[in-house]
């Protein structure tokens, strides 16, 4: 799985393929707001902490493990029936000025606190991107479990900023991969809009 192979004229690995398909299908039911997406950001992330950690990405493998507890929860959370539910589960809704303020301050932290432990502890030559980076996505997860609208505001800057950190580390076919992912950002960003406007459903939370 780790043999190097040609792949739309990039050298890749079986495994980061396999791991690029997961990681489409699961941005895809993300989209669509169908609960299987975190079945298959479970797998996804399986397969992709294993790559991550072999390019001496450990903020990103270390994230994997926690994706997929955040997986589970967020699975929960979307068939959890409560008073906001709809026939799709948890209804889509947006930030409060406080949420947003929240938001920003635990993305900030996160950075400080896994930046100083990447440089003191790990032999990675990028400890402050790869924080900054892990510290988002692991945002990004917890507002789309929740069903923000501001997911998608996250992972586009996220993602932007991932494509040039894949290519200086070599894995090409994961850099284009977060390159659909920006454009499939854009796509999930205005189909929630067009859910939260159509259920009702999009108040301050």
């Amino acid at each position: 799985m780790n043999d190097p192979i040609s792949f739309l004229g990039f050298t890749t690995t079986l495994l980061e393929l396999a791991s690029f398909v997961l990681a489409v299908a699961t941005v895809l039911l993300n989209i669509r707001r169908n609960h299987w997406a975190w079945l298959f950001a479970i797998v996804s992330s399986a397969a992709y902490g294993i790559v991550f950690f072999r390019s001496r990405l450990y903020g990103d493998a270390g994230l994997q493990g926690v994706f997929i507890l955040a997986s589970m929860w967020g699975w929960y959370e979307w068939l959890r029936a409560d008073s906001a539910a709809t026939e799709k589960g948890l209804a889509v809704s947006r930030l409060s000025p406080r949420g947003w303020a929240w938001s920003l301050a635990g993305w900030a932290l996160g950075y400080a606190l896994l930046s100083n432990f990447l440089g003191v502890y790990t032999d990675t030559d990028v400890p402050r991107i790869d924080a900054f980076l892990t510290a988002g996505s692991l945002l990004g997860t917890a507002l789309t479990a929740k069903k923000k609208i501001e997911n998608w505001h996250t992972w586009i800057v996220v993602d932007v900023l991932y494509v040039g950190l894949y290519v200086y580390k070599g894995l090409h076919l994961t850099a284009v991969l977060y390159a659909v992912f920006v454009v499939l950002a854009v796509v999930g960003l205005r189909a929630w809009q067009r859910a939260a406007s159509v259920e009702g459903t999009a108040v301050a939370a």
